[in-house]
């Protein structure tokens, strides 16, 4: 099966995993917490169910990586070149305040890299999608398909995007020098892997991120900006990729937009990324 065809198939699978998840967001459902005090639904553990039993009938050689099944040993894993990486409920906090700014998130690693991706959006039936080499894709709540690509930087001003849920001083240190270099910008908070999204279809044009976040909350979304024209970098400037090390945590990364402005120029000469995220690579 060819990429396209495998993100085709994908779509469906994360259509049929919202499903599963609105039906526990009608409900009054009860709320969990794992290991390390983040939140567990029975949104989660369904959406997990559908999309790792469609993805072993899909592509039974290829192993899947989910958020619900993370105690994968690196031993195992690092002999993976091809597998799936999957969040079942990317925004979990935002399910349960039910301000519908979450996703359901699968992405294709090859060699490390996020070569395909779906987020969809289950309380808008809006979805993303994005296959390295062929582009990306935005899918409205009726059907109708439309090619998505990032913008470039206009002398008009810059938008960027926050986290609705998390923060920091070095976010705010880096906010305070892009207003300096570019001048008054527009600020759009909202939830989960949908920052990624305003930078792909050219609605925001970058995104930090100084904060903890695991690798399944990236790489789907990580395929959709990079086939739709931009970058998700660390903070050395380099690519993010995928289940290079035992931990499965994400460096603190920036996504933007088209480069031709000078964002590498930009990034690369100012100390606006803070010492203490380069520490934490």
């Amino acid at each position: 099966m060819n990429h396209l065809d495998l993100l085709a198939s994908v779509r469906a699978l994360a259509a049929e995993a919202s499903t599963r998840i609105l039906e526990v967001y009608a409900s009054d459902f009860d709320v969990d917490l794992k290991g390390d005090a983040s939140p567990l639904t029975q949104a989660d553990l369904s959406s997990h169910q559908t999309i790792v039993q469609g993805l072993e009938s899909m592509t039974p050689d290829v192993p899947v990586l989910s958020e619900e099944s993370a105690d994968i040993p690196f031993s195992e894993r690092s002999q993976w070149s091809r597998y799936w990486l999957v969040d079942p409920l990317d925004g979990t906090k935002e399910f349960i305040k039910r301000n519908g700014e979450f996703t359901v998130n699968i992405a294709l690693i090859e060699d490390g890299a996020p070569t395909l991706g779906v987020v969809h959006i289950p309380v808008t039936n809006i979805c993303f999608a994005g296959c390295a080499g062929e582009g990306a894709w935005r899918t409205d709540n009726n059907g109708t398909e439309a090619p998505i690509s990032v913008r470039k930087l206009s002398a008009s001003g810059l938008s960027v995007a926050g986290s609705r849920s998390h923060s920091n001083d070095e976010t705010t240190h880096f906010i305070e020098r892009l207003n300096e270099h570019f001048g008054p910008l527009e600020m759009r908070s909202i939830g989960s892997s949908l920052k990624f999204c305003l930078v792909a279809e050219g609605v925001v044009d970058i995104y930090p991120r100084f904060g903890p976040t695991s690798e399944w909350d990236t790489a789907a979304a990580q395929a959709i900006v990079e086939a739709a024209g931009g970058q998700v970098v660390d903070t050395a400037l380099n690519p993010l990729r995928y289940n290079t090390k035992e931990s499965l945590l994400n460096p603190h990364f920036l996504v933007y937009g088209d480069d031709a402005g000078g964002w590498g120029r930009f990034l690369g000469e100012t100390d606006n990324l803070g010492q203490s995220s380069k520490k934490n690579l």
